[in-house]
């Protein structure tokens, strides 16, 4: 592992940071979130939303990791859900899965908005709930099978710590296997290698962004690493009572842990010291299993989503298509010319190519074309 290429000496650390999703990158700046999802015809869906103001807990070390944690939780359920749905709404109509009775029950009565928070948070709550019992209360079980043959608590937990990186390991490595999920992993490379290129003042394009590692010393996967780490130290000071109270204090331990997590993953992203790159070593090895060397058509969505986050336009909700550079797709011009072409030349013209590949589906957008060409579309790549 070569340290001098993921802990760049003269780079300038920024607190830019994003999650990969289906097909694309979310990228976090300074005051917007965008969200960039390559679609099937080959253009990339950007979605931009404005940061919330930060509050003062912000400032309260250990208290804004445990809320930074909640809010990753929900902010990258809410992401990939939208990536799913910029893929759904591409597909053709027959291959689209239609939604069941229940579901069009809810939406009638509570509105499209209202169904989406309560599938939000209902993902996000049973996420944490089948989190919490395979990481949290399985290994503490099963280790506690041992408590006939071993003495020392210490031991107990440390291996209860030991069995619970282990088993997350191997989860990791097996849904790596997955096709969707390479995929997935690929484009969080192509995040790292794009955030590494802007952190080193090099101009954001895909032979730039090449040239960097796909690791990155602030990456949510170290964080996850960290978790797995200090739980294990901290949990380690607590004895070994009985299986209810092992459970319920890790669970009441769980946000200090992820807010100490969160420190540590701060100050391991701005010091490149002896000490830091030793306590990262186990996230970055890590990373050598969520991350993958993209494509170039990978970089170019996460460049996509960089560029929304650094535009001079005023941060705002704002949903539109790009092509492979940045250069942004007038829609509506665009079917209405098909449309026009379909009248002279009979339905099987063609439809209009873009990046290269036959538009097939016509979607429906919410943007404001005209705003977002008045706000300097052209600071995106050349």
């Amino acid at each position: 592992m070569d340290f001098g290429k993921i802990f760049i000496k003269d780079c300038n650390p920024t607190k830019m940071g994003g999650q990969a999703v289906m097909e694309g990158i979310m990228m976090k700046g300074a005051d917007r979130t965008a969200i960039a999802v390559r679609r099937p015809d080959g253009t990339i869906n950007v979605k931009e939303s404005p940061e919330k103001p930060r509050g003062k807990w912000m400032r309260w070390p250990i208290i804004r990791g445990v809320v930074a944690f909640v809010e990753s939780l929900v902010t990258g359920t809410s992401t990939l859900m939208y990536s799913a749905e910029v893929l759904e709404e591409s597909m053709p109509e027959e291959e689209a899965e239609k939604p069941g009775k229940f579901e069009t029950w809810l939406t009638e009565k509570f509105g499209t908005k209202a169904v989406f928070n309560l599938m939000l948070y209902f993902s996000v709550i049973v996420a944490l709930v089948i989190s919490i019992a395979v990481f949290v209360m399985l290994p503490t079980w099963a280790v506690g099978l041992l408590g006939r043959w071993i003495g020392s608590t210490i031991a107990l937990n440390l291996i209860e710590g030991v069995l619970r990186i282990i088993m997350f390991v191997l989860y990791i490595a097996a849904i790596a296997q997955m096709s969707d999920i390479k995929r997935v992993f690929e484009y969080h490379g192509a995040e790292h290698q794009t955030i590494h290129c802007y952190e080193n003042g090099l101009e954001l394009t895909p032979e730039n962004c090449s040239k960097f590692e796909t690791l990155h010393p602030r990456c949510g996967t170290s964080f996850l690493m960290f978790v797995m780490i200090i739980s294990l130290l901290l949990f380690s000071l607590l004895g070994w009572p009985n299986l209810a109270l092992r459970i319920g204090s890790r669970l009441l331990l769980i946000p200090v842990v992820a807010g100490l997590s969160y420190e540590v993953l701060r100050w391991a992203g701005r010091s490149d010291s002896m000490l830091v790159k030793v306590l990262s070593v186990p996230g970055l090895l890590m990373q050598k299993l969520t991350t993958r060397v993209p494509d170039e058509s990978q970089l170019q969505v996460a460049i996509v989503a960089v560029n929304a986050c650094l535009a001079d336009r005023p941060a705002a909700e704002r949903i539109y298509d790009v092509d492979s550079y940045g250069r942004l797709i007038d829609r509506e011009s665009a079917a209405q010319d098909d449309t026009e072409n379909s009248e002279k030349s009979g339905p099987d013209s063609g439809a209009p190519e873009i990046d290269g590949q036959t538009e097939q589906h016509k979607i429906q957008y919410v943007y404001d074309i005209n705003e977002i060409k008045s706000c300097g579309s052209e600071s995106a790549v050349e």
